[in-house]
C-alpha cells in the first residue's frame, strides 16, 4: 500500500484536571478553557506541544539504542525553531516561520496537525483552594501565607485528533518561476526515506504516549488513550476524525468508505472484551506502516539536499 495520509483518533480520559488552563481572572483564579455548550477543551497548540515532548523523549531514547550514530536529529524548543529540516524535528514536522529570511524559504506548513482535545459531554467544573503553607516563626520574614483557587474539570472523555501529511514529511514543494509565471513545481527531499519512516513512526508512537500537560507536575494528567482508531490512508483525508461522536450508521459508512478506496484501519478499545486492546491496535499499526511504503512526491533517495542548498537554489 503507498500511504498519503495517517489519522490517529482517539479518546482519552481525564479526572480532576486542567489540562489547558486559560488566563487568569480574578487575582488568583485561574480558569479551565470552556465552549459554550460547557464542554472543557485543551487547545490545538497545547496538543501539538504535548505531542512532540512525546517525540522527543522517543527521539532521545533512539539516538542512545543506536548509539548515536544513526540519528544526529533533535527537537528543538518551541521558542527557538530553526528551518533545517534535515536536523530539527519540529521545524520538519511541525512547520516554521522565520520572517527574517523575507522570502518563502523561511515558511514551512506543518506536515502535523492536531485538533484541539475537546470533551464528549458538557463537563463539571469545580474550584480547588490552593495554600501556600506558612509554618517559618520567624516574626521578620516577608513570606506570607497564600491562597488561591483554581478551576478543575472533575471527569471528562476528551476526543483527540492527530494527522500525517505523509508527502509533505522531510520534504519541500518549490514552484519554479520564469517571467513571473508559475513554470515548474518540483518537490525538494532533505532525508533519505528510511529516516522519513522513522520520524514517522516516532509521531505515531508519540500520539499514544501523552502527558504534558498543565501541572503535570503535580497532578499527573495523562492523555494516553483509552479507545483509537489508526487510519492509513491512500489520500489525504480527515473524515474519520469524525468517528466517535458519529452515529451507529456512520460509523459503519465511514469505515466501508475506507475499505473501498484501499486504506487500513487499526481499532482498539481497553474496556471491550473482544477485540484489540489500544497497546495492540499500536503495535499493529507500527508494524503495518514498516512493511508499506510511503507517498514519495520527490521520487527516491537520488538528490537529497541539505536546506543549506535548497535555500540558494540548488
Amino acid at each position: 500500500m503507498m500511504i498519503k495520509g495517517i489519522l490517529v483518533t482517539m479518546i482519552a480520559p481525564m479526572s480532576d484536571h486542567i489540562a489547558n488552563a486559560g488566563e487568569k481572572i480574578l487575582g488568583n483564579a485561574s480558569s479551565i478553557k470552556q465552549r459554550p455548550d460547557g464542554r472543557v477543551y485543551i487547545s490545538g497548540q497545547k496538543q501539538r506541544h504535548a505531542l512532540f515532548a512525546a517525540i522527543d523523549r522517543l527521539n532521545v531514547s533512539d539516538t542512545f539504542s543506536s548509539g548515536g550514530v544513526a540519528t544526529k536529529t533533535y527537537v528543538s524548543n518551541g521558542d527557538g525553531i530553526t528551518t533545517i529540516i534535515e536536523r530539527d524535528l519540529r521545524a520538519d514536522l511541525g512547520g516554521f516561520l522565520d520572517t527574517n529570511k523575507g522570502s518563502y524559504s523561511g515558511r514551512r506548513t506543518a506536515p502535523i496537525t492536531a485538533t484541539p482535545a475537546v470533551a464528549l459531554e458538557p463537563s463539571q467544573v469545580g474550584r480547588d483552594l490552593l495554600v501556600r503553607l506558612k509554618v517559618n516563626t520567624d516574626k521578620d520574614s516577608e513570606r506570607s501565607q497564600a491562597l488561591a483557587t483554581r478551576e478543575f474539570s472533575q471527569k471528562d472523555e476528551m476526543l483527540m485528533n492527530f494527522f500525517i501529511d505523509v508527502g509533505a514529511v522531510s520534504i519541500r514543494r518549490r514552484s519554479v518561476y520564469e517571467k513571473e509565471m508559475h513554470v515548474k513545481t518540483e518537490h525538494v527531499k532533505h532525508v533519505p526515506e528510511t529516516e522519513r519512516k522513522r520520524r514517522i513512526r516516532l509521531a505515531l508512537e508519540a500520539s499514544g504516549t501523552l502527558t504534558d500537560y498543565a501541572n503535570n507536575a503535580r497532578n499527573a494528567t495523562s492523555g494516553e488513550p483509552q479507545t483509537v482508531l489508526i487510519v492509513f490512508d491512500t489520500r489525504l483525508s480527515r473524515k474519520a476524525s469524525r468517528y466517535f461522536t458519529a452515529g451507529a450508521v456512520e460509523r459503519r459508512n465511514i469505515l466501508d468508505e475506507l475499505t473501498a478506496r484501499g486504506a487500513t484501519h487499526f481499532f482498539g478499545d481497553d474496556q471491550a472484551t473482544e477485540g484489540d486492546s489500544v497497546s495492540t491496535a499500536f503495535q499493529k499499526a507500527l508494524t503495518f506502516l514498516d512493511a508499506n511504503d510511503l507517498y514519495d512526491p520527490a521520487g527516491g533517495d537520488g538528490n537529497i539536499l541539505t536546506t543549506e542548498e535548497y535555500e540558494k537554489g540548488k
